[in-house]
């Protein structure tokens, strides 16, 4: 289908090669904010005291959930206690976003795979920083109902994924096979890196006004929309034939023996001359049933489903864990949950570089998921830590947490959408990407439910849930390692 003109104009300034650069980059910055705009629900729902009012311990939600979660008692000073339940409750906030997340994760791929990527993304990106908005703007119009935030929350989960599938088709799509741990590894640290921008914006307005903390990273989120219409082109195209870059066997009889890069270098045409058509011999995009036959598929979605529910349950629960067990505030749990993301970052590039040179993606997983069960306990006892001892416990298990996570929704995922299975159909990145980040978000929405339930009964609880969980990972793990993936 024709592109508009917008973003060609980049290619008459800049060479294939640059442009790759460019892409990499401009895709870390789209999935950086989409990251962004989730964290603040983790910073916002800590607790803290005001020392205006005499209070019990309080969310920084409390006046606008209060009928739900708050037991008001009015003599002889206003004092506000939560209901047993309002754990429970703070987790269905959560739930409702990833179960909303999970359940349109499956459909966006098969949509994305058949609508220009740039166009679909533009409007997810767009869509989410006005949801995210809405949730801040309830503080700013004291809109006081547990439902609202809900239902904001399922419809920014369903817009959210329009982001994943469509970046990684895109990187995919730009580069081969070649060190696609490494770079996807380096790419993939834009969910860290985001997490850490969002728990500092967040936790800069958190005591004052919390609605900035999701208006602000709404409005970020938004803005890179705008930039993703204006400078994204999906794929290499060539401007002299027209044909996608996804394999020889596309390009006309008597240009097969010239090299494409040098093409598309040397032979480069003016913008206005450029006409971008669809192949008669494309192939057509891959079925949902099809693409479960891909061979490794299923196996490293359902990995994925037990490691992304550890690693989201630290996203969503980790600050409120350090404010109880490190007895620190608000912000200061927030600035110090993010080097649990600095350790994700390591551990996603390190997950890549093993792989690379191993050229064994599952094994290099089950490795950093037998690693990660110990750690897991020994961040069970953070409380009788010191702050040193916290921060490098932060950091290890960060990277041990990411790191398999990190390398199934990149590098693996990439790998089984262009598998030999395929016989050179491009056309499977986006659904294979959305299967297994779909099925990965069902652990993402289990998890962080499950912590809200069981936290209520102590927080060994939930680390043993999370180990459980590890342990799981690591089996499903290891039949894939029989598939010599």
């Amino acid at each position: 289908c024709p592109l508009t003109s917008s973003p060609l104009l980049l290619l008459s300034v800049l060479s294939p090669c640059r442009y790759r650069a460019f892409t990499f980059g401009l895709t870390f910055l789209l999935y950086t904010s989409f990251h962004l705009s989730r964290k603040p629900i983790s910073i916002v729902k800590v607790t803290h005291t005001d020392t205006d009012v005499s209070y019990r311990e309080f969310t920084v939600l409390h006046w606008h959930i209060n009928r739900d979660l708050l037991t008001v008692h009015s003599s002889p000073h206003t004092i506000y206690t939560y209901k047993s339940n309002y754990k429970q409750l703070l987790g269905a906030m959560d739930y409702s976003f990833l179960c909303a997340y999970a359940v349109g994760m499956y459909l966006s791929g098969i949509i994305g795979e058949r609508l220009p990527i740039r166009l679909y993304l533009t409007f997810g990106m767009l869509m989410s920083g006005l949801f995210t908005c809405l949730f801040g703007l309830g503080r700013i119009y004291n809109i006081h109902n547990l439902s609202f935030y809900i239902f904001v929350q399922v419809a920014n989960g369903l817009v959210q994924t329009t982001g994943w599938p469509s970046v990684v088709t895109c990187i995919g799509n730009w580069f081969g096979k070649g060190r696609r741990g490494l770079i996807m590894g380096i790419w993939n640290s834009h969910t860290s890196v985001g997490n850490i921008l969002g728990s500092l914006i967040a936790g800069y307005w958190v005591s004052s006004n919390w609605g900035l903390s999701f208006i602000v990273p709404g409005l970020v989120i938004a803005a890179m929309g705008v930039v993703c219409f204006l400078f994204l082109i999906e794929r290499e195209y060539c401007s002299v034939t027209g044909c996608r870059k996804i394999g020889r066997d596309f390009l006309p009889v008597d240009l097969r023996e010239v090299s494409m890069h040098d093409l598309c270098d040397e032979l480069l045409l003016p913008v206005q001359q450029v006409v971008v058509v669809k192949s008669e011999l494309e192939p057509s995009a891959i079925s949902f049933m099809g693409a479960l036959r891909i061979p490794g598929v299923i196996e490293f979605s359902l990995c994925l489903l037990f490691a992304k529910l550890v690693s989201y349950t630290f996203l969503f629960w980790l600050p409120l864990y350090i404010t109880k067990a490190a007895h620190l505030d608000a912000k200061k749990a927030g600035e110090l949950s993010t080097l649990f993301d600095v350790g994700g970052i390591v551990g996603g590039i390190l997950a890549g570089v093993i792989s690379d040179k191993l050229g064994k993606r599952a094994t290099t997983c089950a490795v950093m998921l037998l690693l990660a069960a110990p750690t897991l306990y020994g961040f069970s006892m953070i409380s009788e830590f010191g702050l040193g001892p916290t921060i490098g416990m932060l950091l290890v298990c960060g990277g041990l947490v990411n790191g398999p996570y990190a390398l199934i929704t990149t590098a693996v995922s990439a790998d089984l959408g262009t598998h030999k299975s395929l016989k050179g159909n491009s056309r499977a990145l986006s659904t294979v990407t959305a299967i297994i980040d779909g099925t990965g978000s069902v652990g993402a929405a289990i998890g962080p439910l499950l912590a809200g339930v069981l936290s209520s009964r102590g927080w060994n609880q939930v680390f043993y849930m999370l180990m459980a969980a590890d342990f799981l990972a690591l089996m499903v793990c290891a039949e894939a390692n029989l598939l010599n993936i």
